[in-house]
């Protein structure tokens, strides 16, 4: 009975944008964000090939990178709006639409992100690896201790 909890969401434009949202939410905070942040960019390019999304311009990054200022692409879908990295292509063609209006905000949305991921994950069909962690037995070596030589003899 409760296979169909949560429910599954069809692939509309609405949906797609408030998983994206959920997502990017919780990729802020994640101790590991990369899948994260890979499935949010790989939703929004495939929105733009598939016509859900546009990219309406640059803006100036809220968090520069080594006290440089950048820039980020303004891709709006349905009422939410995202930011991407931008490539070559993107400096050259797009317009610059200065500083971040911090007026504007996303909507409220309330979904799982458990059920955001498995939309995302089935929109783009992406997966997540799941990496074992850095501090096992493999991959974790004593500062102490050394084959063939002894600290303290």
């Amino acid at each position: 009975m409760m296979e169909n909890y949560p429910p599954r969401l069809e692939p509309t434009v609405d949906n797609l944008s408030k998983a994206l949202f959920i997502v990017n939410k919780h990729a802020k905070t994640a101790p590991n964000p990369k899948f994260l942040y890979a499935l949010k960019k790989a939703t929004l390019l495939l929105m733009i090939e598939n016509g859900f999304a546009e990219k309406k311009g640059l803006h100036f990054s809220r968090n520069p990178k080594l006290s440089q200022q950048h820039s980020d692409v303004l891709i709006t879908c349905g009422d939410y709006q995202f930011h991407l990295p931008p490539t070559k292509e993107d400096r050259k063609e797009l317009p610059h639409l200065g500083n971040l209006d911090n007026g504007i905000r996303n909507p409220k949305t309330y979904l799982r992100l458990q059920q955001a991921k498995a939309l995302l994950i089935e929109y783009t069909g992406l997966t997540e690896r799941k990496e074992s962690a850095s501090y096992t037995s493999k991959n974790y070596h004593s500062p102490f201790t050394r084959t063939g030589s002894t600290y303290f003899s």
